[in-house]
Order: C-alpha cells, then structure tokens, then sequence
C-alpha cells in the first residue's frame, strides 16, 4: 500500500530539491504506515477502520512532506520516522509561569507540552488547544486545565508554558522512569503532524500555514 501512494505521488516530484529529499520522504512514507495500519487495526472499530485507512494516504504523506521540507528543525532519522536530540533532566513544573502565561496567552490552535505520569514513567507530549473560557483551557486530547496547567483529570497530566526545550523533548520521545532518563518512545502519526503545526522560531505563538 506505502509504495502504490508513492508512485501516486510522483507527479509532486517538482517539490522536492533533490534525490536525497524524495529518498526520505518514501522511507517516512513506508515506516509511517508500516506503523499506522497495525494500530488502526488493532484500535479501531468496524465502523471505524474503514473511514480511518481511506484517509490516511492524506495524513500519512502531508506528514512526511511537512517533516521533508524542514518544517521541524530537529535531526532526522527517515528510516524510523524519529527526531533525535540528547535527553536532558526531567522537566519541572512551575505553577505561577503556567498561569502567568496562560492567563494572557492561552489561544485556540497553540501547540503546548503536557507532562503524562503514570508508575514512576514519566513523558512530555503535545497538544492542541481547542477551547478556551472561564479561565480554563481545553486540549484536544488530554482535557480540561486551569490556567495554572493542572488537568481536571488529576496531577498525573500537567500542562506547561510552551518552551523549546519541551517541544524537542516531545518530539523525540524523550521519557523517564522515576526521574532518570531511559530510551525514547516512538509517536504517532498524530504527533507527528502535531509537531509539524509547532511555530519553531517563537513556540508560544501560532504558526500561521502558507497552505
């Protein structure tokens, strides 16, 4: 299937700068769904599966071109689909910057970070947000937080103030198990699209498409 939806794709050859930009743009293609079909089929419904595998051609190679054409400015591996960047120290949550900042800047379509614990794992992920009102502000996936970043769910979710430093930590998958760093995860095909939507030169601010 992933080397039928490259060979639709040879009439956008014009994209791409050289031969090296089209070799990992069909290796990204192929590890994209190499990844994705197992896990669809694996999670969604009857109803679903079939809605989910026709769009995914669209989101499997607006993903990989987005990451192709630099949008992410982090060292690549194609042949994994990974970004890799040297792990740092568990990040901390500062309860008065997160509400300092969101307060004033909390703004539908931003890209934020969001800290999952669970057992002593610890991750940084992205998100979008989708709602704001009364002070509170809703990711697309992880809920309700107050302005503060603490999750309506409990203090095992915990929104922070956009920074570079987290934004890389999640694109890499970067994790810890009771605070010490151990091998990196691999996203999903959403959290790579999610990364591509991140405003890289100023992260707390939206990234505005050209298309």
């Amino acid at each position: 299937m992933g080397e039928q939806y490259i060979a639709m794709s040879n009439e956008q050859s014009s994209l791409w700068h050289d031969e090296r930009e089209r070799l990992q743009f069909a290796e990204l293609v192929n590890v994209f769904y190499a990844r994705e079909i197992p896990a669809l089929t694996e999670n969604a419904t009857a109803e679903q599966l079939p809605r989910a595998l026709l769009s995914l051609p669209y989101y499997v190679e607006r993903a990989a071109r987005d990451i192709v054409q630099g949008s992410v400015p982090l060292q690549l591996d194609s042949q994994n689909g990974t970004w890799l960047s040297p792990q740092k120290a568990q990040p901390k949550w500062q309860m008065d910057v997160c509400k300092h900042y969101f307060a004033r800047h909390g703004t539908v379509g931003l890209v934020v970070p969001v800290m999952l614990s669970h057992k002593g794992l610890t991750r940084i992920v992205i998100d979008t947000i989708d709602q704001v009102r009364d002070n509170m502000i809703h990711c697309n996936q992880h809920g309700w937080f107050d302005c503060s970043g603490q999750s309506q769910k409990g203090v095992s979710t915990i929104m922070f103030k956009p920074a570079k430093a987290l934004m890389v930590a999640a694109c890499c998958g970067h994790q810890w198990q009771y605070s010490k760093a151990i091998g990196p995860r691999v996203l999903s095909l959403r959290e790579m699209l999610l990364a591509s939507m991140i405003n890289w030169k100023n992260v707390r601010i939206i990234k505005k498409r050209s298309r």
